[in-house]
């Protein structure tokens, strides 16, 4: 199993299909102004394929981008209000992706803003076979590169699994946002109010690793 970290030019093709996908099945949810970007940034991704390495994984690249840029953008949507504009940039973040062969078999993407670098996104397509933290690892050295001092992300309260995982793998918990999601609710009343393992979400909690 290999990591490879993919920029925002080397994923516009696939993410891009896939965001003006993601304009139709979010079509109830968005602005009008974040629906005419993510429309457009398809039509491109339709008219103008970037190459992308090894060719044999472009289907499965795009079907994990549509994972990866749909998650991303739903949750700019969800905290950026009802009519949040989207920004291609926004839309189409970094990645970083595990092979094995020809198979993609898991994807991640982040956001670097000075020297905090977000994880937004993490799948693994093959459980228990340490894709998840490979993903990790090669963040953490893409970012310590990039001469970034942390790396986080949040996640709901109701995320045990996530909560075992990233905490196994050195992050801590270093903030609870009350009420985060409450908030987002109010916004998007499509948020469940029941999560996983039963309980109720109502707050963010955000976890951190040092790279110093």
């Amino acid at each position: 199993m290999t990591t490879e970290a993919w920029t925002p030019h080397a994923m516009l093709a696939p993410a891009a299909i896939c965001v003006g996908v993601a304009a139709l099945l979010l079509r109830p949810f968005a602005g009008p102004g974040a629906l005419a970007v993510m429309a457009g940034v398809g039509l491109l991704g339709i008219l103008t394929p970037a190459p992308l390495s090894p060719p044999a994984s472009r289907g499965r690249v795009a079907a994990a981008a549509a994972v990866g840029v749909g998650a991303f953008a739903l949750a700019r949507m969800l905290h950026g209000g009802a009519h949040a504009e989207v920004s291609l940039a926004t839309l189409v973040p970094p990645a970083v992706a595990a092979v094995a062969g020809d198979d993609l078999i898991g994807l991640a993407t982040f956001h670097i803003a000075g020297s905090d670098c977000e994880l937004v996104t993490l799948e693994a397509f093959r459980q228990w076979q340490g894709v998840g933290t490979s993903l990790m690892a090669a963040i953490a050295r893409f970012a310590r590169r990039r001469g970034c001092e942390r790396l986080w992300l949040v996640t709901g309260n109701d995320n045990l699994d996530a909560l075992r995982f990233y905490q196994r793998r050195g992050l801590r918990l270093v903030a609870v946002h009350r009420g985060a999601v409450d908030q987002a609710r109010q916004i998007k009343p499509a948020i469940p109010l029941v999560g996983e393992h039963g309980i109720e979400i109502h707050d963010e909690l955000e976890l951190e690793l040092r790279l110093g």
